[in-house]
């Protein structure tokens, strides 16, 4: 059984697989491990990430990693739920180089809204923490929703008018 990880397993994740791995790429962490790395919450059940560009050296790393570390990794970013957000390489925050990668959060407006799709209590906690950090503005947030708002319809799992509701109570100025 593999523990929860923490901001400390995080950090060693990092520098483990920025040893190990000779090609350079980009690594973007999403979800819980950005919650944890921004003291949102303690500990997460899983470092979720995605690679740009992907390549095997990183992937042959995650199983050792797993193992050692006793952690779980899942390969996922807000662009496996919603479309992709204009600009969203730009936003993402740069976090450390550990040998050839580079460590970023994935862009806070689309995790956001991958958050507020998704719908569950955690989530809406982590957007509130987001919003009231400063991290996420809610115009900004309504604006790059209807940006990709056309597009919804290449995810089938999403009802498009739910989540379009779901957004608003979020954006609602208080």
């Amino acid at each position: 059984m593999r523990d929860l990880t923490n901001a400390e397993k995080i950090a060693d994740f990092m520098r483990v697989l920025g040893r190990k791995v000779r090609q350079p790429a980009r690594v973007y962490f999403t979800g819980g491990t950005t919650a944890v790395m921004m003291g949102w919450r303690e500990t997460t059940i899983d470092i979720d990430l995605r690679f740009v560009p992907d390549h095997d050296e990183l992937y042959r790393e995650l199983p050792h990693l797993k193992e050692s570390l006793r952690i779980n990794i899942e390969l996922a970013s807000p662009a496996d739920f919603i479309p992709q957000l204009p600009g969203w390489e730009e936003r993402s925050r740069f976090i450390a180089r550990e040998g050839k990668l580079d460590f970023f959060h994935y862009d806070a407006y689309s995790q956001a809204l991958s958050k507020i799709e998704r719908g569950h209590e955690q989530d809406l906690k982590d957007v509130e923490a987001m919003i009231s950090s400063g991290l996420v503005s809610k115009e900004r947030l309504y604006e790059l929703f209807k940006a990709i708002e056309p597009e919804l319809y290449k995810y089938p799992a999403i009802n498009p008018q739910s989540f379009a509701e779901a957004v608003e109570l979020v954006v609602r100025i208080d």
